[in-house]
Parts: C-alpha cells; sequence; structure tokens
C-alpha cells in the first residue's frame, strides 16, 4: 500500500514508520523540513520525502494521487503558540482539502477521549480535528481515543518518573483523583496498525486503554512501587491549574507550554467507555507497571527510540533547519577556540557526540547548569531536557538547551542552535579542520545580538568563554 505519514519527527510518527517499512509499504512522509530525517531514510526506496507544512497550506499539493490510506498524527500540545486550536484547525482543513484529489481509502486518526462535556481546550481542539477530517466523503476514517501513552520518550511518562524520582513527599491537586486508563505505546503502535486497511474499522471511532483503570495519584504510587521508592502523596484542593503546571515544569523535563495542558486536561476522566476494539482485535494488553518496568529498562539501556522533547513543536519553533543551518558573519560575535588533538579524530567525533545530557559538557559543568536554572524563570526550555540518546545525535534533536542542526562524522562537524533565553541568537560550533600542527578542535561560539540588551549579554558572559572553551577544548582533544 501506498501510506501518506504525518508527523513522523514525532513522537508516534516516528515510531510508525519503521513498522510500516517492515510491512513493505511505500510510505509517504508529509514533513515540514527534510532535513530533520536521518540520513539513511533520504536513500531508502520505501520512503518518499514530501517537504510540506498542514498548517500553512504549502506543499501539499505534491502529495501523490495513488495514496491509499493516510495517518493523521500531528499536534500542537506542547507548542507555545496562544492560538494552537486554530492551527490545528487550519492543518485539519489543508489536509482534508489536499486529499480531495487523491483515490485515498481511509484516514486514521490518533485522538483524545472525548467523553466529558466540559473538555480541556487540548481535548476539544482534538475532537474538533476529527470533526473537519470526517466531513469528507472520499475517504472512511478511523479514529482512535488514548489518554496517558506510556513508553520510554513519552513525556507523560517522563513527567511521572521526575516527580516519583525526586520528591519523596508531594501535594497534589484534588484532580489527580481523577480516574484515566494508561496504555503501553506498543499497544498504541498495535491498534493503529491493524486498523490499517480494515474495512471492519471503517467510519468508527475506538477508545484505546490498557487493562488498569487508575487515578493519576495512583500511577504515581505503582511507579514508586516499581522502583522500590516510599513516596507520600498529599491531595490539597486549593492547589491551581497554573501553579500545578510551573511546578511540573521546574520538577520536571517538560516544557510550560506542555505542562499546563496536561493540567488542565487531567480534569477530565480519560477512561474507555466501550472495548469494541478488544473483540475486533484480540490482544494481551500490557498493564501498567509492566509498561513502566519496559520504559525504565529502554532507558537504561539507552534504547529510546523517539521521544517527545525532540518534536519542534516542543520548543514553538516554527522555522526549519536549512533556515539556521548558516551562521552570519556580518554583525555578530564570535569566539574562537582552537586545540590541537592529542587523540586519533574518530576518537575525538566520538567524545563531541556524547556532549550535553547526563554526559555534561566537559568543562564546568556548574555554569552551564545554572545557566539552564536561571532560563527557567522566563519559562525557557532550561537544562533539564537532555538528549534522548547518550551517543546518537540526529538533525533537529535536542541538547540540553540546544537544537541540533548539522551532526556530521564525515564532515567531522557539530552545529548547535541555542534555545535558552537570550537577547539574540546563537550558535555553538564543534568542527575538526586541518591545519599546520596538524588536526585541530575548532570550537566557535557565535552571537547575533538584538539591539543593546544583546550587546551587553555578550560582553556581561564573555569572560567565561575563554576559561569554559578552553577547558572544553582540552577535555574533547587531550589524551
Amino acid at each position: 500500500m501506498n501510506i501518506l505519514l504525518t508527523g513522523v519527527t514525532g513522537y508516534i510518527g516516528g515510531r510508525m514508520l519503521p513498522i510500516l517499512l517492515a510491512a513493505n509499504h511505500q510510505v509517504y512522509c508529509l514533513i515540514r523540513d527534510k532535513k530533520r530525517m536521518p540520513e539513511e531514510y533520504h536513500s531508502n526506496p520505501q520512503i518518499h520525502l514530501i517537504e510540506g507544512d498542514l498548517v500553512k497550506g504549502s506543499g501539499l499539493e505534491n502529495i501523490p494521487e495513488d495514496i491509499d490510506a493516510a495517518y493523521y498524527l500531528v499536534h500542537s500540545m506542547s507548542a507555545s503558540t496562544n492560538h494552537f486550536e486554530e492551527d490545528e484547525q487550519h492543518a485539519a482543513s489543508n489536509f482534508v482539502h489536499c486529499l480531495s484529489n487523491t483515490r485515498i481509502k481511509q484516514v486514521i486518526y490518533l485522538s483524545g477521549f472525548e467523553h466529558d462535556k466540559n473538555l480541556s481546550k487540548h481535548l476539544e481542539s482534538r475532537k474538533e480535528t476529527g470533526e473537519i477530517l470526517k466531513s469528507a466523503k472520499n475517504y472512511a476514517v478511523t479514529v482512535l481515543h488514548a489518554g496517558i501513552v506510556i513508553g520510554s520518550g513519552s513525556a507523560s511518562f517522563e513527567i511521572i518518573r521526575d516527580l516519583v524520582e525526586k520528591l519523596p513527599v508531594m501535594f497534589v491537586p484534588e484532580f489527580m483523583e481523577n480516574k484515566c486508563q494508561p496504555i503501553a505505546v506498543r499497544d498504541v503502535l498495535f491498534y493503529l496498525t491493524s486498523v490499517l486497511g480494515n474495512e471492519a474499522a471503517y467510519n468508527r471511532d475506538f477508545d484505546i486503554g490498557g487493562p488498569d483503570v487508575l487515578s493519576y495519584k495512583e500511577m504515581l504510587q505503582h511507579v514508586a512501587k516499581v522502583r522500590g521508592l516510599r513516596r507520600h502523596i498529599f491531595v490539597l484542593p486549593l492547589i491551581r491549574t497554573r501553579l500545578c503546571a510551573n511546578w511540573l515544569y521546574f520538577i520536571t523535563t517538560t516544557s510550560y507550554k506542555l505542562a499546563l495542558n496536561l493540567t488542565e486536561s487531567m480534569k477530565n476522566n480519560t477512561v474507555c467507555e466501550e472495548h469494541a476494539i478488544c473483540d475486533l482485535f484480540p490482544r494481551d494488553l500490557l498493564d501498567y507497571d509492566t509498561a513502566v518496568k519496559f520504559a525504565y529498562e529502554k532507558e537504561e539501556n539507552d534504547d529510546v527510540f523517539t521521544s517527545w522533547r525532540d518534536a519542534f513543536s516542543s520548543s514553538g519553533i516554527n522555522w526549519k533547519i536549512s533556515d539556521r543551518i548558516h551562521i552570519p558573519q556580518f554583525g555578530v560575535y564570535k569566539h574562537i577556540q582552537d586545540t590541537v588533538l592529542e587523540i586519533p579524530v574518530e576518537e575525538a567525533l566520538e567524545r563531541i557526540w556524547q556532549t550535553g545530557g547526563e554526559n555534561g559538557w566537559w568543562y564546568a559543568n556548574w555554569l552551564w547548569r545554572l545557566r539552564g536554572f536561571l532560563d527557567l524563570f522566563d519559562h525557557g526550555v532550561g537544562i533539564k531536557r537532555g538528549r534522548t540518546h547518550k551517543t546518537v545525535l540526529y538533525p533537529g534533536e535536542t541538547v540540553d538547551f540546544w537544537r541540533v542542526l548539522i551532526a556530521s562524522k564525515k564532515e567531522k562537524r557539530l552545529l548547535l542552535y541555542a534555545e535558552m533565553w537570550m537577547p539574540g541568537e546563537g550558535w555553538l560550533d564543534f568542527r575538526i579542520i586541518s591545519m599546520l600542527e596538524g588536526p585541530t578542535l575548532r570550537i566557535s561560539a557565535t552571537m547575533r545580538p538584538k539591539g543593546i540588551p544583546g550587546r551587553l549579554y555578550w560582553y556581561m558572559t564573555l569572560p567565561f568563554h575563554n576559561s569554559i572553551f578552553s577547558g572544553m577544548g582540552k577535555k574533547l582533544a587531550k589524551k
């Protein structure tokens, strides 16, 4: 089959792609920026990259006519925009319009639960998106309604993990007593693939959830039990949504916008009201505790395939990698640190590729952590996001408060773009170049300041540059 896959750089879409490839489908990936895709995907004959923007409606005319089915897996839950509901409606409407000239038979949409009357903005937007997708008459729609998805790299799991690991005593709002039905990510993927091309699933909505119905408070307690930790959780009715969102933002790896949308959605019960999909596709679903154990094992083995933090929407990014990949040469401040290699080039590259996250920044880590901490007070990304893999980097991934633009061992270059708050733009460039003294590591820090505040910012941080980058260069290049 010819499958149109949206959201391929997101958490679920990124995991669907290899499953569809393994089933020998031809996959047409609708993506805003082709540079986000790993190099090996560009040469795969089963993968066809289509650069387009659903919100703006650009590039959609390149979707081929002979599409058999499509997965709609895009959302703006963690976007920083204040009008994400409008963006989601525009995206869905443009999606429906671009499919009107194809032979498509089925659209598969992963949504949230819609049973409560007073839905959060996020869940109401998900519901409206589904209605727009169903408005077309030239294809059937299959909607899967899911709540909390548990798996390595999922935002929900990481928030629960961080709270349990960091806080022996917790005071939580009363909506933490609301019920939900968490589901393992592998079971979500099973259902998404099972309904594909199955006419019994055409024009139907299905609730999908795991075998356990728990309160959010009980979910925390179960994780504590799995980890062998004693945790005391007290419910305080006076805690409000924004206070809870700020609390999650400072304690966990989540962004503020995502924390706010999640806490608002937790006011709704997210429990299956029907189980028709269990009869249609029988399966022994993972219970909550087992799903949590599997997620921990994946993290410990550095086997996290996709992560919510790597989606551009997690930072509210609306640009392409190609828009930032060329470091400006005029109107900028630059610090360059050259260090001759005392180790093989390959070993130096391995070290560079391990920069950030749990591995640290090689020198003056306390300064890097302090900079990340200060960023939190402006609802910035901070340094807490870490990185998805310990030794592997792809364009578009996050490394603490940086975004990877170039990660090419062939070019001997790693280029990062700053996402922390600053009055201007910043780049951090690692290159191994040839010089008379031998192979040399060049670390370049570049800032394009914005007005007088940007210039003051550069000169305030300048005293630290020589020490930090000199120390980093020695750690990366010396024996």
